[in-house]
């Protein structure tokens, strides 16, 4: 009778997370793929390469308890079946040295293989550390808005929103900030998540190997226009560079105090355009909070007023 019950239970299980298995096997190929072309596994950059690298250890080095975990469990299920009578049933069984051994060695060496892990690629991937290169270090200055990207080229005095171009295998050196809520600045392929907080300003260096588009974001939740927070990380040759520079300087606006306040205005989808010039230290002037985050009207949600 109980080996009855079982066996119906077992058919109810399996019916109800065939749906369930079906998505997972249709999800993983999707994932794959979309970390494939555009992902952290994609790495176009010596960041990136050497974050993937940590990712890859990492997994595989877990699977050290995982799969002996899941060998086992299936070969228990087997031998210890109701139908095979050499299987012995042993209630007063306690204790094995043994078996001991390999349950708390095994988790004690995975730990100590990620932490030295961990320790390695703290110090070796710290966002304040330059990346070598052959090209000569471009300065970018980002600031994150509601809901888009400000990037300013000091050296340049030009800017750009939502687009950012950098010559290939040159180290650039980013300065976050944020002029608004708190975000995460990420290009997925070139690697270096990393929070920009108003009156705060963090560091990052990267690197792109290889000319291409690399696409950015914002990894972090920031309200309704977040879905097109998005930009572009173009990767040219250094003529390319300096030929985006000099269009970049003879059309568009400039980005004067006065027109900073009427970007940080919340718009969602913003297509990309430049600045021709810059107004001096106006990064300066955000991240001291000179120039506060601008406030937004009052809203009604639900009955409450918000801003």
């Amino acid at each position: 009778m109980r080996r009855t019950r079982l066996l119906q239970w077992s058919k109810t299980l399996a019916q109800r997370i065939a749906p369930l298995s079906t998505v997972v096997r249709l999800a993983i190929p999707c994932a794959a793929l979309a970390s494939c072309s555009t992902g952290v596994l994609d790495s176009q950059g010596s960041v990136g390469a050497a974050e993937a690298k940590i990712l890859i250890n990492s997994v595989v080095i877990m699977l050290a308890i995982g799969v002996p975990t899941i060998l086992a469990t299936l070969a228990f299920a087997w031998w210890f079946r109701a139908g095979n009578l050499r299987a012995q049933y042993r209630p007063e069984w306690v204790y094995s040295g043994r078996v001991e051994l390999v349950v708390w060695g095994l988790p004690l060496l995975v730990i100590l293989f990620l932490s030295g892990l961990i320790w390695i690629g703290s110090h070796e991937l710290d966002p304040f550390k330059p990346v070598a290169g052959r090209g000569k270090p471009i300065e970018v200055q980002v600031v994150s808005l509601d809901w888009k990207w400000l990037f300013i080229y000091p050296s340049q005095s030009v800017a750009s929103v939502n687009e950012l171009v950098v010559p290939v295998d040159a180290p650039v050196h980013f300065s976050l900030t944020s002029g608004s809520v708190m975000n995460m600045f990420f290009v997925p392929q070139l690697g270096g998540m990393i929070a920009t907080m108003n009156g705060m300003m963090s560091q990052l260096w990267l690197k792109a190997d290889h000319a291409g588009d690399y696409y950015g974001e914002s990894a972090q939740f920031s309200g309704d226009g977040f879905s097109g927070m998005r930009f572009t990380l173009h990767a040219v040759t250094q003529e390319a560079f300096d030929g985006w520079i000099a269009k970049t300087r003879g059309a568009g606006r400039d980005l004067t105090e006065a027109e900073y306040g009427e970007l940080s205005r919340e718009s969602q989808n913003v297509s990309p355009f430049t600045f021709r010039s810059v107004e001096p230290e106006l990064f300066e002037k955000i991240v001291s909070d000179k120039i506060p985050p601008r406030e937004e009207p009052l809203r009604q949600v639900s009955g409450a007023e918000i801003r």
